[in-house]
């Protein structure tokens, strides 16, 4: 009954997203239905971009996961963007520097990424167990430290690329792209020269990620609701007194969490550099992967699998959205729907009051018609 109450909420959510949006193209003089087929046949219209949505969703999943598997066990994890950061730095050290075969080369690289986002977050959960720190002020704090983190480690010659301020690009034997060396070859060219719908589902760089993402949001969920080590972490969330009352261990459990939720944004900043871009480059402002995580784990109302089709929703929004400036309007647009949608989720008090409202209002309006039929 829950999960039906959230995803109704959710649904009209976005419904009132869509409908004040609308209000604000019609303000702006752009017909909204027009607008929204824009933005609809811009996510989906062709396989191509059905494929762009699908590899932007991936770090949307990941770092939605990271922030509500925290906020399952009590935690606000406010420092997604910095575990991303660092991963997506880890990820590049392995994948350059170091020599090893295909597939293993890959697998090595993920994990250094993934390790290197969990030991962001564990640090956060340690100041916060042992030292009483918020975790949201530290993990914000945080967030600038790998932001400037990874500025500097682009000051190394053995990192930064000569010709730009970008990184070298990872050798490949650690890319996740999904037949990426085939595509370049003599062989694939030709093969999808004569296969047009192949050819633009593998144009944009489909990786490996999405799959691990999948198989990341399932252990998550099994994690949370069929394993002891669930139980006690959101035990700590529910009411550490109780759970230490138990016998269990407050602090190891808040560390956990913490390095758990940062493994999932370490290895989303991983993929983006195995899977998508190869290189990192010096960040003039923040990526905002994790912040939009956040968001994404709202509208999923934190549930573990409902982060799949929120990310799905959020990254169809944002690059459908982008090709609304073709009808002469901004993308800026679909950031308010999205705010919209996330303001109305985060206040489902607000639809009790409105549907017991709507419910005494009723009872009021049939009383009356009840005693009539009643006398006669």
């Amino acid at each position: 009954m829950k999960i039906n109450k959230r995803f109704t909420y959710t649904i009209i959510a976005i419904i009132f997203g869509v409908l004040i949006g609308s209000l604000i193209l019609i303000i702006n003089n752009i017909n909204p239905i027009k607008a929204y087929k824009v933005i609809f046949l811009g996510a989906f219209g062709k396989p191509k971009y059905v494929s762009w949505v699908i590899v932007r969703s991936v770090p949307y999943i990941l770092t939605g996961l990271s922030v509500a598997f925290a906020f399952q066990t009590g935690l606000f994890n406010i420092g997604a963007e910095g575990q991303f950061i660092v991963g997506s730095i880890g990820a590049l050290v392995s994948g350059l520097l170091l020599n090893l075969p295909p597939v293993l080369h890959a697998i090595v690289a993920l994990i250094v990424g993934t390790l290197c986002g969990s030991l962001w977050g564990a640090i956060v959960g340690y100041l916060k167990s042992n030292h009483n720190v918020n975790e949201v002020i530290s993990s914000i704090m945080f967030n600038w430290i790998g932001f400037y983190l990874l500025n500097y480690s682009l000051t190394f010659p053995s990192l930064r690329s000569i010709e730009s301020d970008n990184s070298y690009t990872i050798k490949a034997s650690a890319s996740i792209r999904f037949l990426g060396e085939w595509k370049k070859s003599q062989a694939g060219r030709a093969f999808l020269s004569h296969n047009k719908i192949l050819r633009d589902v593998l144009n944009p760089p489909v990786n490996w990620g999405i799959i691990i993402a999948i198989v990341c949001a399932i252990v998550i969920w099994y994690i949370l609701k069929k394993t002891t080590l669930g139980y006690e972490l959101k035990s700590v969330g529910f009411n550490a007194d109780a759970a230490e009352y138990a016998g269990i261990n407050i602090k190891s459990s808040i560390i956990k969490s913490m390095a758990i939720s940062g493994a999932l944004a370490g290895l989303a900043g991983a993929i983006m550099v195995l899977g998508v871009n190869h290189h990192i480059g010096k960040l003039a402002s923040m990526e905002n992967y994790g912040f939009d995580g956040m968001a994404v784990a709202l509208i999923a109302g934190n549930a573990p699998l409902g982060v799949i089709p929120a990310a799905l929703l959020f990254s169809g929004l944002n690059y459908g959205g982008a090709k609304l400036t073709t009808i002469g309007t901004y993308s800026e647009v679909v950031k308010i729907v999205i705010g919209i949608i996330i303001i109305f989720i985060s206040m489902p008090k607000l639809f009790d009051i409105l549907k017991q409202k709507f419910k005494n209002n009723s009872k009021v309006i049939n009383k009356p018609q009840k005693e009539v039929e009643k006398n006669e």
